[in-house]
């Protein structure tokens, strides 16, 4: 299998993401991985780090693009490390995935822009795996690539997002929950409205409305939103996870007797600590696509470029994008795009 790697996304550059290109390397014996950004600098960092590269192949980018460029004229520029890596995605079809931790925007373009739509997907998705009280994961989609949705786009999320569960997780009829402020059928926007009528008539699991205190108690697996409000959940609940993990380590701090009582539930923290880590998620899947992309967290280290790497290789055989492509060649609904 033969994956691209954005060399210079992300905060770590190209650091982190060189070591995790090796640990993939090491890990998957079949796996061929094409690095793009600058040759020079990439090449003298594999040398300053002593790291082999067996199996990996550079292909000179020396531009990046900044989170403060305009995404879609930034996709467009000659000669950048995301660019170019969304190039060899469309023009060469042995690679089958993109991995990048750089801008948001220009991923979500170049997805648009240069791999195009699966057929009969009106919008690809964002859609993050989150950790649950149950110790399972939901999936959350969308959850920031279209800010401003219509029914049928909520609709082809739900079904997206069903499959890419079933098949990653194993879970025969996943549960589809719509992100809603109350949990009647007659609550929410006029798009959750009208959307919830559609999803009732879907081959989906669909339970219904949730509210966004539910998104993460496991009473769902699925849960579909626009891209705006699920942005908002998502970093509501990120914010909300390094609240909690703050208050308790300064309440732990404060006194002698709450850091010996610490001691005792070192591995329980530890515990708490890793469920709650979203670097082992690896990345945010842009559902929908012709090629897999994925975009990991702009400050991934290592393990999550590998965990990503992990993900698209999984999605790879098990045939996510086909598996869509059937289903939305049989899909029989219509709504205004």
């Amino acid at each position: 299998m033969k994956i691209v790697i954005d060399g210079f996304g992300g905060d770590y550059s190209p650091d982190e993401i060189i070591k995790g290109a090796v640990l993939s390397i090491q890990k998957h014996k079949d796996l061929e991985i094409i690095l793009t950004g600058d040759e020079k600098v990439l090449t003298d960092k594999f040398s300053e780090l002593n790291l082999s590269m067996e199996r990996i192949k550079l292909h000179n980018a020396p531009l990046v693009i900044s989170n403060d460029e305009t995404p879609t004229i930034a996709i467009k520029k000659e000669g950048t490390s995301l660019g170019e890596a969304f190039n060899i995605l469309k023009q060469q079809d042995d690679v089958q995935a993109l991995i990048s931790c750089g801008s948001t925007g220009a991923i979500l373009a170049g997805g648009f822009l240069k791999i195009g739509r699966i057929k009969g997907v009106s919008r690809p998705a964002l859609a993050p795996f989150l950790p649950t009280r149950k110790g399972t994961n939901v999936l959350l989609i969308d959850c920031g690539a279209n800010s401003e949705c219509k029914p049928i786009n909520l609709a082809h999320f739900a079904i997206m997002g069903s499959i890419y569960y079933k098949e990653i997780n194993g879970v025969d009829s996943p549960r589809v929950g719509l992100l809603s402020n109350g949990v009647e059928e007659h609550k929410g926007s006029e798009l959750t409205k009208e959307t919830y009528k559609i999803l009732k008539t879907l081959p989906i699991n669909f339970i219904g409305n949730i509210e966004a205190r539910d998104i993460v108690s496991g009473d769902v697996d699925v849960v579909v939103t626009d891209g705006f409000t699920g942005n908002i959940a998502l970093k509501s609940i990120e914010g909300a996870v390094k609240l909690a993990m703050n208050e308790i380590k300064t309440a732990i701090k404060s006194s002698a007797v709450s850091m010996f009582g610490a001691l005792f539930l070192k591995k329980a923290f530890k515990k708490v600590k890793s469920r709650m880590d979203y670097k082992k998620y690896g990345g945010s899947p842009f559902l929908g696509t012709k090629k897999l992309i994925i975009k990991s967290h702009g400050n991934s280290k290592r393990e999550t470029i590998c965990y990503a790497v992990d993900q698209a290789i999984e999605c790879s055989k098990l045939g996510i994008n086909s598996k869509f492509a059937d289903a939305f060649a049989n899909l029989d609904i219509s709504g205004d795009l």
